[in-house]
């Protein structure tokens, strides 16, 4: 068997069906799958260790890799060709719209002579350290542990060894074999089960009439569509939440500790999230999300988190599951975030502004929304000059950030417009005076002038690529000098290969908290993008743009980071920031907005 650390995080693409992901390599395993939805327990957990902790090969016996795959047409089908002596053969990859069972399908099809084939299935709960006990049940084999049962059906017979499940079996041109794994409550193992051939069908069904309603018409056609779909299969269908990514652990460095677990609904990344969907015609999903939303943070607004479980859960106790190597031996393989226990003073304002932004696209204006909008905001009037951690989770000590401080002013904003605009109630001249107070705060403590550049934090001599975002919200006017001076600074000093970093982690003596370095932070790169566009330097925006887009694997999807020097992707996979700044990025370049203007009435404040 070929280690699972010897595929590159690129290397891998995604299925799903809007409840849970799998990640496909190109050597034709499926080496991560959470079931039944994203954070629950793996039961393919190879990505971060090795083959007894869960997978399922399915490629020609003579192996290799695939010789080239793609998603058919519009849709989250994946399509793998393999050409090998005597043939050629192509397997689909997917997981229809979810009924009562989570179902993975695989499909083998002939396309060329003769290839002999080989699936390989090894079953294994709680990220790999619970051996399932394996027994046929007529034309099915069961796997059965704890909560869950795993039951296989195939078109072929399957041989049961020491707990793995295997079939040899061959193909001609125009043969079709098909596998369908179905998970179920161990408590209740009934399964009807989905044929192949109708799952293939609802499967291209439910894609082709999603993207379909995209609005998107500019440059980048194929490019958008792809990544809103990547976007569009992180979200949650049962609840509307959104997560970050589908995967854990994987790493910021090779070998490194910053491993982070991102299956979890970040209320920022959801929030940015929005905009790419909001922006693109799909004002369902928002909806979705603010119920979501107003559910998960229910309650004292002091005690707003900044991410929550799919399903609004609030405790996400960070582990280390100590038996897993880790991709490329980088541990620790954590499960939970302790991140969601963290003060970011930006997140009240990003959900200000997402509510708001939703309504500006037409959402109509909902009175429990509004009146956990006033709950926010009261809090955040008596708490925005307070330290945080900042929206990149420092660990190190809490510090005055200028980015969260340009948000709590946003919530403010926004909060503004809602009444001025929409007809809600608020203090209005009790908003307005803070708004303007904070603003002057972050312009007199917040910005060097002998450098011409705001900084990371008051007092801070580090650049941050979130002070790209200043004037995205409506802090500060493109043209602003101030706003010139930082896009300028923070390229120069925080650029690797043109790409840029989330902040330089040795400045004012390593302020974040962690040991070890980490790839450039693409969602970054794709605010120069925005930032360079902005400023008027629109060629060379779109040629940073194509450089970002040339990073994409070859089904079109992002991790969270990239190292330059060695031409690999780091973190998380499919990140939603990365697709995110890709879908924005795209409409700026073509001319539309990515984020609502400031108040007009504000604009008098941008000369201070």
């Amino acid at each position: 068997m070929v280690s699972t650390n010897r595929s590159g995080i690129e290397d891998y693409a995604l299925i799903g069906d809007l409840h849970t992901a799998a990640m496909v390599s190109r050597t034709g395993s499926i080496d991560w799958l959470c079931l039944p939805r994203f954070d629950s327990p793996a039961c393919f957990a190879a990505l971060v260790g090795d083959r007894s902790a869960g997978q399922w090969t399915l490629a020609p016996t003579a192996g290799g890799i695939v010789t080239h795959r793609e998603y058919v047409d519009d849709t989250l089908v994946l399509r793998s060709r393999w050409e090998v002596e005597g043939g050629a053969v192509d397997v689909l990859d997917l997981m229809p719209p979810r009924g009562d069972d989570a179902d993975v399908v695989r499909i083998v099809r002939g396309v060329r002579g003769r290839v002999d084939m080989r699936s390989e299935l090894v079953p294994r709960f709680d990220y790999g350290s619970v051996v399932p006990w394996v027994v046929r049940r007529g034309g099915e084999v069961r796997a059965v542990a704890g909560p869950d049962t795993l039951l296989l059906r195939s078109d072929v017979p399957v041989q049961v060894d020491d707990a793995v499940i295997a079939a040899d079996f061959a193909v001609a041109e125009g043969d079709e074999v098909a596998f369908v794994l179905t998970h179920r409550p161990a408590h209740n193992p009934t399964s009807t089960g989905r044929e192949a051939a109708r799952a293939l069908e609802e499967t291209t069904t439910f894609w082709t009439e999603w993207i379909g309603r995209c609005r998107y018409e500019g440059r980048w056609q194929h490019e958008v569509r792809r990544s809103l779909m990547t976007l569009k299969a992180l979200t949650y269908a049962p609840t509307g939440g959104i997560v970050a990514a589908a995967t854990t652990s994987l790493p910021e460095q090779l070998g490194g500790v910053r491993n982070w677990d991102y299956r979890y609904c970040w209320l920022r990344d959801a929030t940015f999230t929005l905009q790419a969907l909001l922006g693109t015609g799909y004002v369902a999903e928002a909806k979705a999300w603010r119920e979501w939303l107003v559910r998960a943070v229910a309650g004292d607004p002091a005690k707003l988190q900044i991410m929550y479980a799919v399903d609004g859960r609030r405790r996400l106790p960070e582990l280390e599951l100590d038996w897993l190597s880790g991709y490329a031996d980088s541990r620790p393989v954590r499960q939970g975030n302790a991140a969601a226990g963290q003060l970011q003073l930006d997140v009240w304002g990003e959900v200000l502004d997402g509510l708001h932004l939703a309504r500006e696209s037409g959402l109509q204006a909902d009175d429990a929304a509004w009146d956990l909008q006033l709950a926010l905001l009261d809090w955040l009037e008596g708490h925005w000059d307070e330290p945080d951690n900042g929206l990149w989770e420092v660990r190190g000590p809490r510090r005055h950030f200028v980015h969260s401080k340009v948000l709590a002013w946003a919530g403010l904003d926004r909060a503004l417009r809602g009444v001025e605009n929409h007809g809600l109630d608020g203090p209005v001249d009790r908003w307005r005076e803070l708004r303007d107070r904070i603003h002057a705060d972050v312009c007199d403590k917040g910005f060097d002038a002998e450098r011409g550049t705001f900084t990371q934090f008051y007092g801070s001599r580090g650049l941050d690529a979130s002070l790209l975002l200043l004037p995205r919200v409506g802090f500060l006017p493109w043209d602003d000098d101030r706003v010139r001076g930082t896009v300028d600074a923070v390229q120069r000093e925080l650029s690797h290969d043109g790409f840029l970093r989330r902040y330089d982690p040795e400045a004012d003596g390593g302020a974040d908290g962690l040991p070890g370095g980490e790839g450039v932070f693409l969602a970054c790169s794709f605010w120069l993008v925005d930032a360079l566009a902005g400023i008027g330097r629109t060629n060379e925006a779109e040629q940073l743009f194509e450089r970002l887009l040339g990073l994409r694997n070859d089904v079109g999807l992002l991790s969270e980071e990239y190292d330059p020097a060695n031409h690999y992707h780091l973190g998380n996979i499919p990140q939603s920031f990365s697709h995110v700044g890709l879908v924005n990025s795209a409409r700026q370049l073509s001319g539309a907005s990515t984020r609502t203007s400031s108040s007009r009435e504000h604009q008098g404040l941008h000369g201070d």
